[in-house]
């Protein structure tokens, strides 16, 4: 093992990333509270402003991915969609299987230019999460209950407000609701079976409501459909703690272009139109896993120097304080200045931990487990 592989493998460093992360997004987030007196004088400037906010965060979670793990991404498409990223307003919907599926869309949104101005459809309970739900609230990430009898007024109403958005935005929609795992698997096609649907292998049943409803409020905004479908190399199951300790992963990416006009207007035939789709991306699956590759053309767009930048910059000026306080607080010989700091440290590892567990699949939401509980 070399002295790199080595230092990635070592907690200390991941606490001091965990810092870097945590302490820049306070100060972020602090700056982005302070931007809303721009709002009511110029809301296109406001936007603008904090899709670069927002990039200076994410951005570090991207360089972890790209610089830190080397994992490699590449996709599987045709010339003509490849040549239109980043140079239109899109809807994305992404398979939900793995832990680190969500930072392999922001490593190609990073790669076209459009990490600051992604967007995604997102459970409310992420709104309360220090850094990534108060980031999101600042960039008008349209946030639900997953109850669409609540949602649906607060829905309508936050897509309809990003129709004028200035920056080009990719906006996520996971449709199956949740991550795959077998238990939700099972009750998924349980309710297939009773509604007449065909069954999935390697998908749960998508929501159409989310879908159709974002379909209707961005037409004439957005230009067309990705459909991305994720697989890794040698049947990898990568994780973001993975990702820490340095892993290198290889992602696979078969994204498919479909012009908003292909797409029904009418809602039932919308929701009929996503059901074939993901028959469709259920056998891009079965393919992948029979011979190791997705069909098209690869492309492998290369990374760009700007996240390890931004986290060098931010580790430069918040490490040095640290280890200067730090120092000092050893110097001085005083026990209770040195169990403090430690106490902080000790929190600090807590927090990072916790910001961690939110994508691990076991810590995931139970949604679906219960929703069709009285068909058990």
């Amino acid at each position: 093992m070399g002295f790199i592989a080595f230092l990635k493998t070592q907690f200390i460093v991941h606490l001091l990333i965990g810092f870097v992360f945590v302490v820049s997004g306070l100060i972020i987030n602090f700056i982005q509270l302070c931007t809303l007196v721009l709002w009511p004088i110029n809301k296109q400037f406001y936007r603008r402003v904090n899709c670069r906010l927002a990039y200076s965060l994410w951005s570090q979670l991207v360089m972890l991915l790209e610089w830190w793990s080397g994992t490699e991404c590449t996709l599987f498409s045709d010339e003509a969609t490849v040549n239109t990223f980043g140079k239109e307003h899109v809807i994305i919907i992404l398979n939900h299987n793995f832990e680190i599926d969500f930072l392999c869309g922001w490593t190609m949104t990073e790669r076209f230019g459009v990490l600051g101005s992604s967007k995604v459809l997102a459970k409310k309970e992420l709104l309360y999460v220090p850094l990534i739900g108060w980031t999101w609230y600042f960039l008008e990430i349209v946030f639900c209950k997953r109850k669409w009898e609540e949602d649906r007024d607060t829905v309508i109403e936050g897509l309809k407000r990003l129709a004028d958005y200035p920056e080009y935005m990719w906006f996520l929609l996971y449709c199956e609701g949740t991550r795959f795992t077998e238990t939700k698997h099972r009750i998924s096609m349980e309710v297939a079976e009773s509604k007449g649907l065909p069954k999935l292998k390697y998908h749960l049943l998508p929501r159409t409501k989310g879908f159709t409803t974002a379909v209707q409020c961005l037409r004439g905004t957005v230009s067309a459909v990705y459909d991305v479908t994720l697989n890794f190399r040698g049947n990898k199951n990568p994780s973001l703690l993975g990702i820490l300790y340095g892993k290198k992963y290889e992602a696979d990416m078969c994204v498919r272009r479909f012009p908003l006009e292909d797409i029904p207007q009418d809602e039932k035939e919308a929701a009929n139109w996503l059901h074939k789709l993901y028959q469709e991306k259920d056998a891009l699956q079965e393919m992948y896993n029979q011979e190791g590759t997705f069909p098209g053309q690869q492309f492998k767009p290369p990374r760009r120097p700007w996240t390890l930048l931004n986290f060098l910059f931010w580790a430069t000026i918040l490490l040095s304080p640290l280890f200067t306080f730090g120092f000092g607080v050893f110097a001085s010989g005083s026990p209770l200045l040195i169990l403090a700091f430690l106490g902080f440290v000790g929190a600090a590892s807590f927090g990072v931990r916790r910001l961690i567990g939110v994508t691990e699949i076991e810590k995931g939401s139970s949604y679906g487990n219960q929703e069709f509980k009285k068909k058990e």
